[in-house]
C-alpha cells in the first residue's frame, strides 16, 4: 500500500490551523516569552562562546581571528598542579555535600510528614523555608556573627570551660562550616519535592501496617522510603551532574588567606584565572571540562540505576 501524500491544500489548512491556534493562545505565549528570552540569552547563546577553549583567545582579535590551538588548554588542566589541587578540593566538598546535605531534606520531610497537627506542621514548614530566601551574603554574615571570637558560640564554649576557637582561621573547620551553612539554608526548601512524593503514598497501606504491629521506624523503612525511592534516585542522578559545582558564591564569600588552600574550588579558580588574570581560554576550558564530567556522570549513573531495575532519569 503506497503512503498517502499530503496535498498542497491540506498543508495550507495545517498551517492555517496552527496560526489560528497560536493566535488564540497568544497570551500564554506572551507569558512564556520572557523565560524563553532569558534561556536564549544566558543559557543557549553563551554555549557558542566555548569555542575559545580551543583557542589562544585575544580580546582585541576577537573569537574569529584568535589563534586555534586545539586541546592545549585541556592538557594544561592535567599538567597544572594548581588545577589538580582545586579539583581535589572540589571533589571533597561535593562528596561531603552528597553525604550530609543531600539526605537532610529527606529526613526532614519524613519528620514533617509524621507531624499529625496540621497547623503546627505549617508553622514549622514556614520557619524552615525562610533561610532559602536569604542571599548568601546575609547567611554568611549571620554565620560570621556567631563564629567570631566574641560571638555566641565562643561565649558558650567559654562558659563550659573551653578555650575560644578562631573558626575562620582554621582550615580544617572550613568544610564543616560550609556544610552546616548549606544545610541551614537549603534543607527546608528542598523538602518540597519529597513532601509531594510522600503525599502520594497510599495511606491505607500505612494503616494496614500499623494494624499489623509495624512501629513508626518499620513503616518508614519498609513503606515510606521504598515509595519515594524513585524520587530520591532521580534527584541523586541530577546532583551527580553538578558534582564539580560546589557553590561559587558561598565559597567565594568565605575564602580568606587561612583557608584558601583547602577552600579554593574550580569555580573560584575559574574566576581568578578568567576575570582577574584574563586567561579566558584556560578558564573556559576548565568550565567546559566541568560540564563534560557532569554529563558523563549523569549518563553513567542513569545507566547503572536502570541495570538494577529502577527507573532512571531518561
Amino acid at each position: 500500500m503506497e503512503p498517502l501524500e499530503v496535498k498542497p491544500a491540506s498543508r495550507v489548512n495545517i498551517h492555517r490551523s496552527l496560526r489560528t491556534k497560536l493566535w488564540h493562545e497568544r497570551y500564554l505565549f506572551i507569558l512564556l516569552l520572557p523565560g524563553l528570552i532569558y534561556f536564549l540569552a544566558f543559557k543557549i547563546i553563551p554555549i557558542f562562546g566555548n569555542v575559545i577553549a580551543f583557542q589562544d583567545y585575544n580580546p582585541f582579535k576577537g573569537i574569529w581571528a584568535s589563534d586555534f590551538i586545539g586541546l592545549d588548554n585541556f592538557k594544561r588542566i592535567f599538567e597544572d598542579s594548581e588545577v589538580l589541587r582545586v579539583l581535589r578540593n572540589t571533589l571533597y566538598i561535593s562528596f561531603m555535600q552528597i553525604v550530609f546535605v543531600f539526605p537532610a531534606p529527606i529526613i526532614l520531610a519524613i519528620m514533617l510528614n509524621e507531624v499529625a497537627h496540621e497547623k503546627i506542621k505549617r508553622i514549622i514548614q514556614s520557619i524552615v523555608y525562610l533561610p532559602h530566601f536569604f542571599s548568601w551574603v546575609v547567611i554568611i554574615s549571620i554565620a560570621m556573627i556567631f563564629l567570631e571570637p566574641e560571638g555566641l558560640i565562643n561565649q558558650v564554649l567559654q562558659s563550659l570551660g573551653f578555650n575560644w576557637v578562631s573558626f575562620m582561621s582554621k582550615s580544617e573547620l572550613f568544610v564543616p562550616i560550609v556544610i552546616v551553612e548549606l544545610i541551614w539554608k537549603e534543607t527546608g526548601w528542598s523538602t518540597i519535592i519529597f513532601l509531594a512524593a510522600l503525599a502520594s503514598i497510599n495511606h491505607e497501606l500505612l494503616e494496614a501496617a500499623t494494624i499489623d504491629g509495624a512501629n513508626r521506624w518499620k513503616r518508614i523503612r519498609h513503606i515510606i522510603l521504598p515509595s519515594i525511592g524513585g524520587t530520591i534516585t532521580i534527584l541523586l542522578i541530577m546532583r551527580l551532574g553538578s558534582v564539580l559545582d560546589s557553590g561559587f558564591e558561598q565559597i567565594f564569600l568565605m575564602l580568606n588567606p587561612f583557608n584558601k588552600e583547602i577552600g579554593d574550588v574550580l569555580d573560584t579558580f575559574v574566576y581568578e584565572k578568567g576575570i582577574k588574570q584574563s586567561d579566558f581560554s584556560f578558564s573556559t576550558a576548565v568550565g567546559l571540562f566541568k560540564g563534560i564530567v557532569g554529563f558523563v556522570l549523569v549518563l553513567g549513573a542513569n545507566k547503572i540505576v536502570k541495570k538494577f531495575g529502577h527507573e532512571g532519569l531518561f
